[in-house]
């Protein structure tokens, strides 16, 4: 396939899919690096993307309600676990997010090892099928992106951490099921780590623009090579970011004590 011969219309639905993750995740990406959690938003995702392999053993729609619902719960679950944990052991919850990661990650492994759809399944949990995004499927992330902007308006400074893991989850519960794993970490963490030495009022502009950009250019390129579009989106989206960052500002270095001169002898 040639770039005339592309059809902009056919990846538009997954261009529009990736603008409603990147609205709730750049912000919410964010507050991640800001508090230091990283790998929540792995641990999250995997343990939504858990409770769709859950419902969906029960041979329901996976686009309907009941396997939006059971996601979702499997999300908020983790998150009330997280929100106690960090309280109860602090000095330990990037290692405590691991563990609930590699929990829910091998959980669902064992869920679909008799399935014989299932490693097809997994593997549309982990890097998605953008691409076939339909109209229909971006209602309710779009009803749900509306929300959790909101809150993150007028609330974002006024979270509880309790409050915080829960838009949290509710945000990763959605975008789990457009994009996949993998693209929920990328989306959350890769544009505010480009940007994190830009003066502030630019930032979330630039974020915004490295994530677009990022999509755009992988659909593009998964169309014309081939290849899986949530692994090129990835890789595109990086290499933006890393653009981004080496045209950038440079980090002021902290200057330590200077060293004591010998004495003259």
């Amino acid at each position: 396939m040639t770039p005339g011969s592309i059809d902009l219309m056919i990846i538009l639905p997954a261009f529009l899919a990736g603008l409603l993750v990147l609205v709730t995740h750049i912000p919410l990406g964010a507050q991640v690096l800001k508090r230091g959690i990283v790998f929540i938003d792995l641990a999250i995702a995997q343990i939504a993307a858990l409770g769709v392999i859950i419902a969906g053993s029960g041979d329901l729609d996976p686009q309907g309600w009941a396997v939006q619902a059971a996601a979702g719960a499997a999300a908020l679950l983790g998150a009330v676990l997280l929100t106690w944990t960090e309280k109860r052991w602090p000095e330990v919850q990037e290692a405590q997010i691991g563990v609930m990661f590699i929990l829910a990650a091998t959980g669902g492994l064992l869920l679909v090892a008799h399935n014989p759809h299932g490693g097809e399944h997994l593997q549309d949990l982990l890097a998605g099928q953008i691409l076939w995004v339909r109209y229909e499927q971006l209602l309710l992330p779009l009803i749900g992106t509306a929300l959790i902007s909101a809150v993150l308006y007028f609330f974002n400074d006024r979270l509880s951490r309790l409050g915080f893991y829960l838009i949290f989850a509710l945000a990763v519960t959605a975008s789990v099921q457009l994009v996949g794993v993998y693209l929920v970490f990328t989306s959350l963490i890769v544009p505010s780590l480009a940007v994190r030495h830009y003066p502030s009022k630019k930032r979330l502009a630039l974020a915004y623009a490295i994530g677009a950009g990022g999509y755009l250019a992988g659909l593009v390129l998964s169309t014309l090579l081939d290849l899986p579009s949530g692994a090129l989106i990835v890789w595109c989206l990086t290499a933006l970011a890393v653009l981004a960052y080496a045209l950038g500002p440079k980090p002021a270095r902290a200057l330590g004590p200077k060293p004591a001169r010998a004495p003259h002898g």
